[in-house]
């Protein structure tokens, strides 16, 4: 499956701290996102599903996601369809590594392209 990663305007990836979770395009979008640290050893932090603007206001309150803050976090989302939803958090939970949250679905993964 083919998703579209969002960024800011600029093309730059969105940091966790700097997106407005209150805009209307957050309102009642449901997906998949995924939450790293950059520099020279980028690592992913947290992945998951839901709505993404509650997801990720959590995050923002989230102490193990923020001990990470001070790396600088960064932030993509993708809309996904809700019966894909299992699945495609299974997929980037195998392929990105996340540090913070070890349950996933048990579920058969798909495949989507990564941010």
């Amino acid at each position: 499956m083919n998703v579209y990663w969002n960024k800011y305007s600029n093309q730059n990836w969105c940091e966790l701290s700097g997106v407005d979770l209150n805009g209307s395009h957050f309102d009642n979008m449901t997906g998949v996102y995924v939450i790293w640290y950059g520099g020279n050893n980028p690592r992913t932090v947290r992945v998951g599903q839901g709505f993404i603007g509650d997801r990720l206001q959590a995050h923002r309150n989230d102490f193990q996601v923020q001990a990470y803050d001070h790396l600088g976090l960064y932030v993509t989302w993708a809309s996904i369809p809700a019966n894909s939803l299992n699945g495609v958090e299974a997929f980037l939970a195998q392929e990105l590594d996340p540090i913070v949250g070890q349950q996933f679905p048990n579920v058969y993964p798909i495949q989507v392209n990564l941010p």
